[in-house]
């Protein structure tokens, strides 16, 4: 089950460094709330040795995606004129 959750809690990280460069690209506040919700939830699993931090952290990204917060295909900086 570890690694499992070092798996998990990796892609959980990955995620949060691709988000991380989306808000640098764009400077979309969900994208760095999403990043830091996808982070604290891998690293929070790792320190634990738990694999519930991540259900809760993806329930939470979840929500701010619900609530409008994610950097989607709308957002103002598309590049196209």
């Amino acid at each position: 089950m570890t690694i499992v959750i070092y798996l998990f809690a990796g892609i959980f990280a990955l995620l949060a460094v691709v988000l991380v460069f989306t808000w640098w690209r764009g400077r979309h506040a969900g994208a760095l709330l999403l990043a830091l919700t996808y982070l604290c939830a891998a690293g929070s699993a790792v320190v634990l040795h738990e694999w519930w931090p991540l259900v809760i952290g993806f329930l939470s990204a979840w929500a701010l995606r619900l609530m409008g917060m994610d950097p989607g295909i709308g957002s103002k900086n598309t590049g196209k004129s």
